[in-house]
């Protein structure tokens, strides 16, 4: 059996060299809900649109025939003007309230979903894409990043649809009124909308940069603040501070680079704006002395050009935002478009029956991308109901081992078996309830006992996990804490001694009540009492189980039922410690000798 090669370590930029509108598209089929409604709301907006040019229709009719008429003033008709203008004004403040509301809870709406998929889809990428982003830049992408996102899409999205709708309809107004003016003011915006193109390219590659760079500044500040401890008891603050005040500085340097073009484009547009007014007023005189602009279409004119002006000045902002929130988005799809490794095959997988499993390496290699095999050419059989500890040098592969048999990663080639069925075509809700990795260690929330000690069985009563406690010799201790299983651990359990995070592992692992059991001991030192209280509760937890076990402490192989040795990737002994250790001049033989050497001067 093979499979091809893992995708760990698959780059999360997948999604950051697409354009703009592919952009858009990727989005909107991750978030369906932006699309919901989108016509009604396109509809309002060109209510709201339309209802802004009213206004200087009407001061157009009312001065040209309601106080300038052939007949004289028409104080009845400049009534209904003065309606119609507040009128028309209700009607846009309520569409544009619909369009605001509508677009608000359809973006949010979107948006959860989107942060959703992503936050989900980073638990299925591949360990070694997860090890090699920064965490706090990772964590920038389903936060951060997708603020940006929902900020555009709310407020900037709104005044861009608006905007583009204002626009078209104060040109059409604006020819009608006069073409010759309409002329003058799109010639003196020509120069900004042909550089528009330019603009957009270069700020899409400066947000790109800012936003990255966001995320280094999150990762910078993030480390010192778990590894506080560590930073204070080598003293390397200053170190640890100049790190973040580079991050800052290259944030700073990125975002300034970024304003740099947006500085640009808003005064080519305010360089526009004044042109496009002096030579209306200009243009618009010499019209009105050749009597072919009344007093009125002069005055409406100059309404519309704040109607065109605006909306056109704005939009050097928006399309800031624009940039911004398109690379946020970018970054976010790439974490979604990253290809998780482990693929759940789902109702269609196979179940595993409850009871010892028995475990087969069928001739599995394993290699990290760009990297020379970890394991090679593994084929061996574990019984159900063994005992078995692996044991080897540092960075011989041994710990490879516990990440295959549960999962974490695929083989290179070849293939891992529970009970003879292939991992990958096991369900993945069957392969976590049989199979149970108890880590070097055990990772802990920020919660009480009993809340973390449920991850094992989500429905335990504390009745149950107190049970639990007693058949693993641990209930002395759970009733020593200040709270017993409501005891607080604090952030990563450090409230909490090693050992007795070792302790809370431990019971966790017990209440999920696996077939098959992986133990990365954990080499953190504890004393003694609870060192020996560990002890008999690992005792009890592999009772009636099989059970693999990462030996970093050959006395745990001296215990064990059968040991398997890893040297330089391949399996080289494999039998009890009693028969291995008099093998003179043998890897295991080697290994035992230095360990009892070096416990000895201890």
């Amino acid at each position: 059996m093979s499979s091809t090669a893992p995708t760990s370590g698959t780059r999360m930029d997948t999604g950051e060299d697409i354009g703009a509108i592919a952009t858009l598209r990727l989005g909107m089929r991750y978030s369906p809900e932006l699309r919901e409604g989108l016509g009604l709301t396109l509809l309002y907006a060109v209510i709201a649109s339309c209802g802004q040019v009213v206004v200087p229709i009407a001061v157009q009719q009312t001065l040209d025939r309601g106080l300038n008429g052939p007949g004289g003033p028409r104080l009845d008709y400049v009534a209904w003007m003065g309606v119609l203008a507040a009128l028309a004004i209700a009607v846009t403040s309520w569409a544009s309230y619909m369009m605001t509301n509508r677009l608000f809870t359809t973006s949010e709406r979107g948006l959860a979903t989107l942060r959703t998929k992503a936050f989900r889809h980073v638990h299925d990428l591949p360990l070694l894409t997860q090890n090699t982003e920064r965490r706090g830049a990772l964590v920038s992408r389903v936060t951060s990043d997708v603020d940006q996102v929902s900020q555009f899409l709310v407020f900037g999205g709104l005044i861009f649809v608006v905007s583009i709708g204002q626009v078209l309809v104060a040109t059409v107004l604006m020819v009608v009124y006069s073409w010759q003016l309409a002329l003058v003011v799109w010639l003196a915006f020509a120069p900004l909308f042909l550089s528009i193109r330019w603009f957009q390219k270069k700020l899409s590659a400066a947000y790109t940069v800012v936003r990255h760079q966001v995320g280094v500044l999150l990762g910078a500040i993030s480390e010192p603040v778990v590894g506080a401890a560590v930073v204070r008891s080598y003293g390397v603050e200053d170190r640890t501070q100049a790190r973040i005040d580079t991050a800052i500085q290259d944030w700073q340097d990125a975002y300034t680079h970024a304003q740099t073009y947006t500085v640009t484009s808003f005064s080519l547009g305010g360089l526009s704006a004044g042109l496009a007014n002096a030579g209306v007023i200009v243009i618009g005189v010499l019209l009105g002395f050749t009597g072919d602009m009344t007093p009125g279409r002069v005055l409406a004119f100059a309404f519309l050009v704040t109607l065109f002006v605006g909306p056109v000045q704005m939009g050097t902002q928006i399309l800031t935002d624009a940039q911004n929130a398109i690379a946020s988005w970018r970054r976010v799809l790439g974490i979604l478009e990253t290809p998780a490794d482990l693929v759940d095959p789902g109702a269609d997988g196979e179940v595993l029956p409850r009871g010892p499993i028995d475990v087969r390496f069928a001739d599995v290699t394993f290699a990290y991308p760009d990297g020379p095999p970890v394991l090679r050419e593994v084929d061996l059989a574990i019984a159900a109901g063994t005992r078995v500890a692996i044991v080897g040098e540092t960075g011989s592969g041994k710990s490879t081992f516990a990440k295959l048999l549960t999962r974490l990663m695929d083989p290179t080639h070849g293939a891992v078996l529970l009970d003879g069925v292939d991992v990958r075509r096991i369900e993945a809700r069957s392969l976590r309830r049989s199979v149970v990795l108890v880590p070097q260690e055990g990772f802990l929330f920020d919660d009480s006992i009993a809340a973390n000690v449920r991850y094992g069985k989500l429905d335990a009563t504390e009745d149950e996990i107190r049970a639990s406690a007693v058949e693993l010799g641990v209930d002395d201790w759970l009733r020593g804490l200040p709270r017993g299983l409501q005891t607080q651990v604090g952030q990563r359990g450090e409230s909490l001694s090693a050992g007795e995070r070792q302790l809370v592992a431990l019971l966790r692992a017990h209440l999920a009540d696996p077939d098959l059991l992986v133990l990365d001991e954990a080499t953190s030192a504890v004393d003694p009492a609870l060192e020996m209280q560990i002890g008999r509760a690992l005792e009890r937890l592999m009772q009636s189980r099989t059970s693999v076990t990462i030996a970093h402490r050959l006395s745990t192989a001296e215990s064990a039922d059968e040991v398997i040795v890893v040297d330089k990737g391949r399996v080289v002994q494999r039998g009890p410690h009693r028969e291995l250790v008099t093998q003179a001049g043998s890897v295991y033989a080697g290994l035992h000798a230095s360990w009892v050497a070096q416990h000895s001067r201890v």
